[in-house]
């Protein structure tokens, strides 16, 4: 007999639901817990397509409501200030880390495939501890934000970049000033859009705001922005990030945000449980030494764009070093890196962005009380010589 989905639907709900309410016990952070699930019931989730669109719709409205705090002129002024940080980023987390694959004697191809997937931090699991974390108004979260959203306009080009070299597809000047213009357009239609239509539409959302219908006119919007991104070949997180930044200009974003919350609170978990799902280890764990260089170097490059980037940011040296132990959680853009490899790596990336993920979400969690200790202690050691 054949196995409902709707009673399927229904039993991972009610397990994230007592993981997560154990989770809440013990405080074991969410994120953590709800990949585990993931990893668990992978021989029963993987084909699901209802998760996997679930998932979707989740992390399509996170960032939907991140773009919603970032109306046009406060998003240019981010954008100016973030590229130092972000270029350091790049050289550091891909550059680099496809170099030691290199020196450790992995072929050219695989090198790039593990720098991609060092490369970028996760965008779904740090907005949502930002959050949950209430650090949502710390200095540093512009910056992180601001970082995240830079990884999120590079990650495509590097992704097309290996699509192309893995496929044996020719890659081309023409195809890459194709992929460039496609994110450039998307940007410049969601600015437009959003300063010249929604920015006059503040008396039509006051007035039917209320009714009950119009929710399902700003999920659609989110929905459908996210999804021509993902038709133009590039990522749903940016277009719903770019949705967000449209209605942002309305300037009702806390009424918004009432309406949004309920159902990203019911999709969003399922994203971490759809990651799990996708993390494999059939083949064990290879290339054990070049895993513990890649991790110490994927910590210790995300520190440094946090300590010089968030300086260049213009944050204090304090704040910059709370950034840095905040951004080192690796997780969907690896995944789709990963997805591209031979399943040697593919099992090597797995157990990568799994040690990753976990390891970041601590580090995230302890940076506040670690920063405290380690300026407390400089402190003090400054009152020793001057005595």
């Amino acid at each position: 007999m054949e196995f409902p989905e709707l009673l399927g639907a229904g039993l991972v709900l009610l397990l994230l639901f007592v993981t997560g309410f154990l989770g809440a016990k013990y405080k074991i952070p969410e994120v953590i817990i709800y990949i585990l699930l993931g990893i668990v019931l992978a021989g029963l989730l993987s084909e699901s397509h209802l998760l996997h669109f679930a998932s979707e719709v989740g992390i399509v409205l996170l960032f939907f409501m991140l773009g919603m705090e970032f109306p046009i002129k406060d998003l240019v002024n981010v954008a100016k200030r973030v590229t130092p940080a972000g270029s350091i980023d790049v050289l550091l987390n891909f550059g680099v880390s496809t170099a030691i694959c290199l020196v450790m004697g992995v072929d050219v191809i695989p090198s790039f495939i593990v720098g991609g997937v060092v490369y970028a931090t996760s965008s779904s699991i740090t907005a949502k501890l930002l959050e949950s974390s209430k650090r949502m108004e710390n200095p540093e979260s512009e910056f992180i934000l601001g970082l995240l959203i830079f990884e999120d306009l590079v990650a495509p080009v590097l992704v097309a970049i290996l699509v192309g070299v893995t496929t044996g597809d020719q890659l081309t000047f023409g195809s890459m000033l194709l992929l460039l213009g496609k994110i450039v357009g998307l940007t410049i239609s969601a600015l437009l859009i959003g300063r010249f239509l929604f920015g006059k539409l503040g008396i039509f959302f006051d007035r039917h705001m209320n009714k009950d219908v119009f929710i399902v006119f700003v999920i659609g919007l989110a929905l459908a922005y996210g999804g021509f991104a993902l038709y133009l070949d590039l990522s749903e997180v940016l277009g719903a990030f770019l949705a967000g930044i449209m209605i942002a200009e309305v300037r009702r974003t806390h009424q918004l945000e009432g309406l949004i919350i309920p159902i990203r609170d019911l999709t969003l978990p399922l994203f971490f449980v759809y990651f799990g799902t996708t993390i494999s280890f059939d083949e064990g764990v290879p290339m054990i030494g070049l895993l513990v260089a890649v991790f110490i170097w994927s910590i210790i490059a995300k520190l440094i764009v946090g300590i010089y980037g968030g300086r260049l940011f213009g944050l204090s040296k304090q704040v910059a070093l709370r950034a840095g132990l905040s951004l080192t959680q690796r997780g969907e853009f690896s995944i789709i890196f990963a997805a591209l490899a031979t399943s040697t790596v593919r099992a090597f990336s797995s157990v990568f962005i799994l040690i990753s993920a976990i390891t970041g979400i601590i580090l995230f969690q302890f940076a506040p009380r670690l920063t405290k200790m380690i300026y407390r202690s400089k402190k003090a050691s400054q009152a020793k010589k001057m005595s």
